[in-house]
């Protein structure tokens, strides 16, 4: 057996998903085996991920390894966020409150509309001809 704890939770968001493996450290993150900085270079990518963290003030005590699949950069992200906010749950139960507050708990159900038969897109009509 391992002498480390190990905390799991996967984490969605539109059509990406993130899975994660949470252990006491130093703050070190790996996304799908790139270093965090690497695989979101922009800032506001990195506060979605890092959201969780900073609001519990457990910025820098878990070693964090992220597998994300499908999707694009921000539903990545969102899907990390989501990930790491069930992994802390399972660390803490006390810290459900503060995360539900700031609304880290609730899954994004917004999901691209599918394409209706017998028109171009989801929503859009071809165009009427009256004669």
């Amino acid at each position: 057996m391992a002498s480390t704890q190990e905390f799991i939770a996967t984490g969605r968001r539109k059509t990406s998903v993130a899975r994660i493996r949470m252990t006491a450290g130093s703050g070190k993150i790996d996304i799908n085996g790139k270093s965090f900085e690497d695989y979101f270079p922009t800032v506001p990518l990195q506060n979605t991920v890092l959201q969780p963290l900073q609001v519990v003030k457990l910025a820098n005590s878990y070693d964090l390894s992220i597998n994300t699949t499908g999707g694009g950069a921000t539903g990545q992200a969102g899907a990390a966020r989501l990930a790491i906010s069930r992994a802390l749950l399972q660390v803490d139960a006390n810290l459900r409150g503060t995360l539900k507050a700031e609304g880290l708990l609730r899954r994004d159900p917004r999901m691209k509309e599918r394409k209706k038969s017998g028109q171009p897109g989801a929503r859009k009509r071809f165009q009427f001809s009256k004669r």
